[in-house]
């Protein structure tokens, strides 16, 4: 009997089974696999009542999606967004899922977050959010079944608070159920930058594989928050350019280059840690939908899902597309692309940050820390090897990146629930 295959009105949702479903269908995996893997394994849905500080009672809603556990326990970010919905959940969970088979960690897919909007919230009502949030998912977490971490507006506070409420629930410390924590209460330096060196090294790599240097290279970082700012941090200590970069304020333009530095001390320093009021010599002011648009040797898009699509993919003048984001290119986007414009899929380029969670709980599960310099070593070797693993099969099988990362990755899942059996 074929597969009957799933669609969504969630973009990113159904842009994952599209991709999903190409991958698979290339490979000429079996119906059962398709079935069991182009589904959740555990969706939750939970309501969070908060007392506001002026006194009234607002009832948030929370989500948890556990995509797969065949490799390892459920694996994902922790996002704080008004538009965080269960579709959109299960989504990143997926893309988890494939990312973290990818990596070639012990890990399976999750994600989860809060429909709430942080930049109305003080730090009192956040806290309150996060710790009942907490409670409520409680029952589905820890360091063998679902390891969560930050997101989009969450960060090694909300992971403190995350961990110390469940702690106390259990009445013992449980370091390894959350990371992305700060260093002083059982994080991992080089923990913060991973994700972002992560795509540094593959635009680094990517460019080494067309014949080119990234030393002179530009580059255009749309978003510039955790994932963007590291990211051009570490292209400019390559030796690259950022000519473009922006945020929620929008896009800020210099042919001569950004001083990343100074824009990052800028945003770390910002109340609301927003590029708004930057300035520097030559500056230009754009909508931040335009930094797309300019020319430049790399475009790293850093910000939300579905960035690229079928309407303004055309007018895309970079030659390499290394996605921070996850789902930054649409699949409309990716068939209008010019046909000579190579994409790094973001399960592959923003992979670091998740293989740097990993080493954070091997960490507190051993109780042993390393130095930073141990960490970006095993780090960057790591998202290098599994580079030219896409790059080489890919080559090998004529596919473009997306479709041989996704063949890698599903066959790994795959692999593993039919050694385990359909009952999992």
């Amino acid at each position: 009997m074929a597969v009957t295959k799933r669609t969504s009105s969630n973009v990113l949702l159904d842009t994952a089974l599209k991709n999903f479903y190409a991958a698979t269908e290339e490979m000429g995996l079996e119906d059962g696999l398709i079935e069991i893997l182009s589904r959740a394994e555990r969706k939750l849905c939970v309501s969070i009542p908060v007392t506001m500080d002026d006194g009234t009672v607002k009832v948030f809603e929370g989500y948890r999606v556990q995509y797969s556990t065949a490799l390892g326990p459920a694996k994902g970010g922790l996002r704080f967004h008004p538009d965080v919905t269960l579709e959109e959940c299960e989504a990143l969970a997926c893309l988890m899922a494939w990312k973290c088979s990818l990596a070639g960690i012990p890990y399976g897919g999750g994600k989860g977050g809060v429909a709430c909007n942080p930049l109305e919230l003080s730090t009192a009502e956040k806290e309150r959010i996060t710790r009942t949030f907490a409670a409520r998912i409680e029952p589905l977490v820890g360091a063998w079944t679902d390891v969560p971490a930050p997101d989009v507006n969450t960060g090694g506070q909300e992971m403190v608070w995350l961990m110390d409420t469940i702690s106390k629930m259990r009445n013992r410390l449980e370091p390894a159920i959350f990371t992305g924590k700060p260093v002083s209460l059982w994080g991992s330096k080089g923990r913060t930058q991973a994700t972002g060196r992560g795509v540094a090294t593959c635009v680094r790599e990517v460019l080494k594989a067309a014949g080119r240097d990234v030393k002179g290279s530009t580059a255009i970082i749309q978003g510039f928050g955790n994932v963007g700012t590291y990211c051009a941090l570490t292209l400019v200590e390559m030796g690259a350019k950022v000519v473009a970069i922006s945020d929620i304020t929008g896009g800020y333009y210099c042919p001569d280059g950004i001083d990343i530095q100074k824009a990052f001390d800028y945003v770390t320093n910002h109340p609301k840690h927003l590029l708004e009021g930057y300035d520097q010599p030559g500056l230009q002011k754009l909508p931040g939908e335009d930094i797309l648009y300019l020319d430049a040797d790399v475009l790293c898009p850093c910000a939300l899902e579905g960035a690229i699509h079928g309407d303004n993919a055309h007018k895309i003048k970079a030659k390499f597309i290394v996605e921070g984001a996850n789902g930054p290119v649409t699949p409309e986007g990716d068939a209008a692309l010019p046909k000579d414009v190579i994409v790094v899929p973001d399960f592959l380029a923003n992979a670091g940050g998740v293989v740097g969670s990993y080493f954070e709980w091997v960490q507190d599960l051993m109780g042993f820390f390393w130095t930073e310099e141990e960490y970006n070593q095993r780090l960057l070797t790591l998202m290098a090897d599994n580079f030219w693993r896409v790059w080489n099969y890919s080559k090998e099988h004529n596919v473009p990146m997306r479709k041989g990362a996704f063949m890698v990755a599903i066959k790994r899942v795959a692999d593993a629930v039919k050694m385990r059996g359909v009952f999992l």
